[in-house]
């Protein structure tokens, strides 16, 4: 269980005086075109801006006192947005990051919510610690990252991760939680499954010393043996890599890969082998095999495909892509239409990665 830090009187206790109003500006009509990395045309009937711990208690608060829905946003990077929100989105924008501790075996590393994930990894790498270098240009916060526990390149955030804090909505209390309290699994965690409740709030990251670089990946295994091999090498090749493959999200807007790996029974395997002999295909330890959604989607003669303003990339099978003035209802369609379209050709289910907001 997650170990309790404080609790969080809210602002119109009668223990405290009432600063949710003072603190806290809400901005009507806002605009979150240009908040979310698939570029859709999207608004809330208020918006907010969270730059310090203490204002995620309050904008609960506010909500309530207003009788408003409220929900949080990071960098807008797995979401796919509704046109319209007729309540409040909050912002998470509280920005720090530091090296908390080193020894000879460690270093601890510790980041706000709202700084930019990409650029957490460019810090560490930059002051010559290694260990999240092969999630290096996943978009989005470090906020967000523990909740869809991000992986890439043979790597995920459960391998490094220390301990977080978040607030909790349903208690009113700030916890922390240690690696085993979060529930890591592939792409999933505990804040993903109770969705809405838990606000990380900073994130603390245990990166090893001495560094051992994690070349298992193709495209990254030619690094392996050289003398002059570092974290930020590594770093180079990964974004070298991401950038070949995936569309970049300012040009072509997009949420990054949009359906997870599918992880299934060998039985459902053994149809796809016979046609496909070199179909890719990693054991699981649980003796399931995952299998890869791009290279289905590819199969399916579905790259390239597109269904009105929505479609999916001609540069790589996984990334849902807006050609210009979609909505969530036209990327949920080509989202049921790549879904059906796999499960009737390979008898495989997708899981859609962004979430419905």
């Amino acid at each position: 269980m997650p170990q309790r830090l404080a609790i969080v009187l809210p602002p119109n206790s009668d223990q405290c005086p009432d600063m949710t109003e003072q603190t806290l500006s809400l901005i009507p009509d806002f605009d979150l075109s240009a908040r979310n990395t698939l570029a859709l045309k999207a608004r809330s009937r208020f918006g907010l801006v969270l730059d310090a711990p203490d204002q995620v208690p309050a904008a609960f608060a506010l909500a309530e006192k207003r009788g408003l829905g409220l929900r949080i946003l990071g960098g807008g990077s797995n979401v796919v947005l509704s046109p319209e929100f007729e309540g409040i989105t909050a912002l998470v924008a509280i920005k720090g990051r530091s090296i908390r501790e080193e020894t000879d075996e460690h270093v601890l590393v510790e980041a706000a919510a709202g700084e930019n994930w990409n650029d957490l990894v460019a810090y560490t790498v930059k002051a010559g610690f290694g260990g999240i270098e092969n999630l290096a240009l996943i978009p989005g916060t470090v906020g967000a990252a523990p909740v869809q526990n991000i992986g890439a390149y043979g790597a995920e955030i459960a391998d490094v991760f220390e301990s977080l804090t978040a607030y909790d909505s349903a208690t009113g209390e700030v916890v922390e939680f240690s690696r085993q309290d979060c529930g890591f699994a592939y792409r999933d965690s505990v804040f993903k499954q109770q969705a809405g409740r838990f606000v990380v709030l900073s994130l603390r990251l245990r990166l090893p010393k001495p560094w051992q670089p994690n070349l298992g990946f193709a495209g990254l295994s030619e690094l392996a043996g050289r003398d002059d091999l570092t974290p930020g090498l590594v770093m180079d090749r990964v974004i070298a890599l991401r950038q070949s493959k995936l569309p970049d999200w300012r040009v072509t807007p997009n949420a990054g890969s949009f359906f997870q790996n599918p992880v299934v029974a060998p039985s459902q395997v053994e149809p796809i082998l016979a046609e496909f002999p070199n179909a890719p295909k990693y054991p699981q330890a649980d003796g399931k095999l995952k299998l890869s959604a791009g290279w289905l989607i590819e199969q399916a003669g579905l790259k390239g495909f597109t269904l009105g303003p929505a479609g999916i990339s001609e540069r790589h099978a996984l990334v849902v892509v807006n050609h210009g003035g979609a909505s969530a209802d036209d990327i949920s369609a080509l989202a049921s239409h790549i879904k059906a379209t796999i499960r009737a050709r390979f008898g495989v289910e997708l899981h859609q990665e962004p979430v419905l907001l």
